[in-house]
């Protein structure tokens, strides 16, 4: 594979360089692969991705060297590359507001690739055509186990709040985080705004943490989650993000964030632990699951629900 090419990607002509770099040493993948498989992927990716700015995470040097999150569009942007400019409070920079850039196309895919953005994160909001961000258009729960807890815990405590879901007659959809856990949505109509959204949320993870104290917490003390899984609702909050679907993770092998059905949650929640856990998934599965399945997300993005009383 040469060192540098120029490709066309719908009508934008892209320089790609050093395509042989090994960014996953442990199992060779090269940024050569990472970017065929985003290419593979953007059909089921875009739609997740669209109208929201994205937050990077990008390895150089690959996953054994160091990383950092980037939000301003980098210097050198190209000008056909869409952007909004919002709000920043609170911003560690002192920012009064940052550009992001809007993955909306292909070509947009294949140019972050190319700079070794592995991961990508998004709020659960959307931009307006005035470039004003919306009220959330989805609800999302974090599901992350604290040692020795694992992903087979988190479909169990999935499953829990499937049912609770169902009981408020709202869909929900899983997916894993492509790292230790899981993550749920609820597509809603955008009537909430985002302190409605994470109250909530909230309010069910402490239902479920008085219902399974064994296995649920709903605080964020990291030393009283030994064992147990946290159901992070504070993800709602308009300033956070979550790894979107499809997105690789910067992690030793090339797992990607990976939407699943229920099935596999259920057959996941019954499993024993073993060297490898369930529902774990690499480039190269998941094009095989899209090649077969399609988006399992796809019935998500033509729905919208109000948010329900949660009393």
């Amino acid at each position: 594979m040469p060192s540098k090419v120029n490709v066309d990607v719908e009508g934008r002509t892209l320089g790609l360089s050093n395509l042989e770099k090994v960014l996953y040493p442990e199992t060779g993948t090269t940024k050569g692969e990472i970017i065929q498989y985003y290419t593979h992927a953007a059909s089921v990716l875009l739609p997740h991705l669209r109208d929201r700015p994205v937050t990077r995470k990008r390895w150089p040097n690959g996953v054994d060297e160091a990383n950092f999150f980037e939000k301003n569009a980098p210097r050198g942007t190209p000008d056909w590359v869409r952007t909004a400019e919002l709000p920043s409070p609170g911003s560690t920079k002192d920012r009064e507001t940052v550009v992001y850039v809007m993955a909306d196309d292909l070509p947009t895919i294949v140019w972050l690739a190319n700079l070794a953005v592995l991961e990508l994160h998004v709020p659960q909001w959307t931009v307006d055509a005035d470039g004003a961000a919306t009220n959330p258009d989805r609800l999302v729960v974090d599901l992350d186990p604290g040692e020795p807890a694992n992903v087979i815990q988190c479909c169990q405590v999935a499953l829990l709040l499937g049912e609770l879901f169902d009981e408020a007659g709202l869909p929900s959809y899983p997916k894993t985080s492509g790292s230790k856990g899981m993550q749920m949505y609820v597509p809603l109509d955008g009537s909430a705004t985002d302190d409605e959204v994470s109250a909530y949320a909230r309010g069910l993870a402490q239902r479920l943490e008085r219902e399974h104290p064994k296995l649920i917490i709903s605080r964020m003390e990291r030393a009283a989650r030994g064992g147990k899984v946290f159901i992070d609702w504070s993800q709602n909050n308009a300033a956070k993000t979550t790894v979107a679907p499809y997105s690789v993770r910067g992690r030793a092998r090339p797992t990607v964030s990976t939407p699943v059905t229920w099935d596999e949650v259920e057959h996941g929640a019954r499993s024993a632990a073993k060297k490898r856990l369930p529902l774990q998934f690499d480039i190269d599965d998941v094009l095989a699951r899209i090649g077969e399945d399609g988006d399992l997300l796809e019935p998500m993005l033509d729905e919208a629900h109000p948010l329900p009383d949660l009393s």
